[in-house]
């Protein structure tokens, strides 16, 4: 047996304020189960098929059963994923103005095919219109695939975010390049890396700082953020909303929790806010200031405290999950009432 210092590098978990996985060594596993049914539904639904025979449309997702995984060993990232997807689609025929309906379904789409070999199957119910039925099994099928090339590219990038950690030689080098950066350097509006915080656990963090623009006034922006129907209904998930001073949140499955600390009403809101996947215990500062702009406002995150290694995985986050769906949200709540 090594003696206490001479051991194997791989194995020293102290030199890590998280004292989890040095250099990735270990065998770690994300479930990508719950994400991969939302970004299937985002990518295959409302697919538009345009051509001389007619016009056909991807309605819902009716049917998608499977599981999908991600696992990280000695840095490399390893995917398991295996689905059974049935989708539904309708058309009109371009000459007559017929129209007529039918489904679509994918038995295996796993990571032992590749997408161009993955089976898909186009059928239509009875009567006639078999000229749309052609137009989805030619045009459609390779719009259903590209979605499902977008599927597993967001998988194996958005998803994976955060999951390979930078080594302490990694960590090193990059608070010494941020020392070094000269004062008077541009700062760039989303992401100030110069400036490092000690927050909670002491860990090297940095700043986020973003700004978004949305087409409703100040205090129905703020509702989405404080209401747990709205934010349930953007997240598309169960959540825990207590907006009070001191009340809990709990958002994406518990992927996302923390706290809310001040609360000034269709003007600004303050929270203690941590993922999952960083240090225990460890939370960022998060300030949303929000701004009247006629009809629509601005919301400027200040995120303060974030670790360094999960600085890009969370702004991912704010943009995609967070900003991206209330985008959503607000639109189809204007189409629903047009």
């Amino acid at each position: 047996m090594a003696k206490w210092g001479q051991g194997d590098p791989r194995w020293i978990v102290e030199e890590r304020a998280d004292a989890t996985n040095v250099n990735n060594w270990h065998w770690t596993e994300r479930d990508a189960t719950s994400w991969s049914k939302r970004k299937l539904k985002e990518v295959l639904e409302g697919l538009v098929v345009e051509g001389e025979a007619g016009r056909c449309e991807i309605g819902d997702l009716k049917h998608v059963e499977g599981e999908a995984s991600c696992n990280s060993r000695k840095g490399k990232l390893i995917f398991f994923y295996e689905w059974n997807l049935r989708l539904s689609w309708k058309g009109t025929v371009k000459e007559s103005g017929e129209k007529h309906k039918g489904s679509v379904e994918i038995p295996n789409l796993s990571e032992e095919n590749e997408v161009d070999d993955t089976e898909i199957n186009v059928s239509k119910k009875k009567g006639e219109g078999d000229v749309l039925k052609e137009l989805m099994r030619t045009e459609g099928t390779t719009k259903v695939r590209e979605a499902l090339r977008d599927y597993l590219k967001a998988l194996k990038t958005e998803f994976t975010l955060g999951m390979i950690l930078p080594t302490k030689a990694a960590a090193v080098g990059q608070e010494l390049a941020t020392e070094r950066k000269p004062s008077g350097s541009p700062v760039q509006d989303s992401v100030t890396p110069q400036a490092l915080d000690m927050v909670g656990v002491k860990i090297p963090t940095v700043r986020i700082h973003m700004r978004e623009v949305f087409n409703s006034p100040a205090d129905e922006l703020y509702s989405i953020f404080t209401k747990k129907e709205l934010v349930q209904k953007f997240s598309q998930c169960p959540a825990v909303i207590e907006a009070e001073k001191g009340g809990k949140l709990q958002m994406f499955e518990g992927c996302v929790s923390g706290e809310y600390t001040e609360l000034v009403p269709s003007q600004r809101l303050v929270l203690k806010w941590r993922c999952r996947s960083w240090p225990e215990e460890h939370y960022a500062t998060v300030a949303l200031t929000f701004q009247d702009l006629a009809a629509q406002s601005e919301l400027e995150l200040e995120c303060k405290g974030v670790p360094v290694s999960h600085e890009e995985s969370t702004r991912q986050c704010w943009k995609k999950q967070y900003f991206e769906q209330i985008h959503l949200l607000l639109q189809q709540s204007k189409d629903s009432m047009e």
